[in-house]
């Protein structure tokens, strides 16, 4: 029987403060760490979390809300909503990354002062040449009058290649602008873990971290090549198991790779492994996944794709799954291609499947687009591939089938 995001939320927060039965202690469960896919609800899950933990803070998003003695803090879709484009339309030459007016990031740039760790974390995850600037507080014309701007309310980039002059204010990818967001919060992460360190609250350098008791970190891998993916995985689990206080995190993610990173890097540390699945009829299932071995993503989606085409309800997110495994394993196997996978009897025949799945598959700029039932004969077509793709095969095998 399926549950509410509201109870899967009574869940994770029950794991985590559940006495056992003998000793009467609290679990030393400090990790949970959960797998979805895209659109399942995760985001709405933090949020859920967050009003059952701290009711009183869910009323305001997080530009509102006030930090001394918070008991949650997260980074999600929402943290994204504070940052938003200025891009200079009439003159077309400054664009600046503006940020909305929110108690978050005045706490950490402003009352926390975290603009160089920023900058560094930044850096380190992009390029060592490409250079956020937090702007100082200063007043702008307005057709005769002035405005304030507030210090720390924008954010300009400039690129310094070798000797030349360097390239100011220019707008940097969507990724990138992911990428600066997640270090604003990874910079304050940083911060209280080094804080919170400190056993006596009385010695802390600050008390506004005091009453802190969970962390959510929703994907904070969106747009990261496989590199700097590992990269921000691996340092995110450092940064856990450094952490001596009561501390609590939940992770959610919708990639294989940073999932598998984490449990690997997590593997001393007491933690739990879920994957969150959407039923039918609206409900949810959290699962636990055994800690003895990271998430094996590909036998996972192949078991979907085959539970599918038996209830006959493929539809095009389906391709996706297919070419998930089929790119991830030919990585693992060495091809150059992950279509070099695909099963070729006549002459022509590989390469006109390797088309077929990558239109079909190709992201659409319109969600509802992803769910279109696919016709019969792409339905032929994938629950062929699936079959005769000699990689699939050898999945099947070694899973036991």
């Amino acid at each position: 029987m399926g549950k509410s995001l509201t109870e899967i939320a009574q869940q994770l927060k029950e794991a985590v403060h559940k006495t056992k039965a003998v000793t009467e202690k609290v679990s030393d469960v400090k990790v949970q760490l959960i797998y979805a896919f895209n659109g399942t609800g995760k985001t709405r899950l933090s949020r859920e979390f967050r009003l059952l933990v701290a009711p009183k803070d869910i009323e305001s998003e997080p530009g509102e809300q006030k930090y001394s003695g918070v008991k949650v803090i997260y980074y999600n879709a929402f943290t994204e909503d504070l940052f938003y484009w200025d891009n200079d339309l009439d003159f077309d030459t400054e664009p600046k990354l503006k940020i909305q007016p929110n108690s978050f990031t005045k706490w950490i740039l402003v009352e926390q002062g975290q603009d160089q760790n920023i900058i560094s974390n930044f850096q380190y995850y992009t390029d060592d040449k490409l250079t956020p600037s937090f702007n100082e507080e200063h007043f702008k014309d307005n057709n005769g009058k002035k405005i304030q701007i507030d210090a720390f309310s924008e954010v300009t980039f400039s690129f310094k290649r070798g000797n030349d002059e360097p390239s100011h204010n220019i707008k940097i990818s969507k990724g990138e602008e992911s990428n600066f967001i997640w270090c604003v919060f990874y910079s304050l992460l940083e911060q209280v873990i080094e804080v919170l360190n400190v056993a006596e609250p009385t010695d802390r350098e600050t008390d506004q971290f005091d009453q802190l008791e969970y962390v959510l970190i929703d994907d904070p891998v969106s747009s990261l090549d496989e590199n700097h993916l590992m990269n921000l995985a691996v340092d995110v689990a450092k940064l856990i198991k450094s952490s001596k206080s009561d501390l609590k995190f939940i992770i959610t993610t919708h990639n294989p790779l940073f999932y598998n990173v984490l449990h690997n890097e997590l593997k001393k540390a007491e933690f739990k492994k879920y994957i969150l699945n959407k039923l039918d009829n609206g409900d949810y299932e959290l699962l636990p996944q055994s800690n003895d071995s990271p998430f094996s993503y590909h036998l996972y989606l192949k078991a979907e794709l085959e539970k599918a085409i038996e209830a006959g309800q493929l539809s095009k997110y389906h391709f996706n799954f297919l070419r998930n495994i089929l790119e991830k394993t030919s990585t693992y196997f060495g091809y150059e291609n992950w279509g070099d996978l695909l099963p070729e009897k006549t002459v022509g025949e590989r390469n006109a499947y390797l088309k077929r799945i990558i239109n079909i598959s190709s992201h659409s700029k319109h969600s509802n687009e992803e769910v279109t039932e696919l016709s019969t004969n792409d339905k032929r077509v994938l629950k062929y591939l699936l079959e005769n793709t000699e990689i699939l095969k050898f999945f099947k095998k070694t899973n036991g089938e």
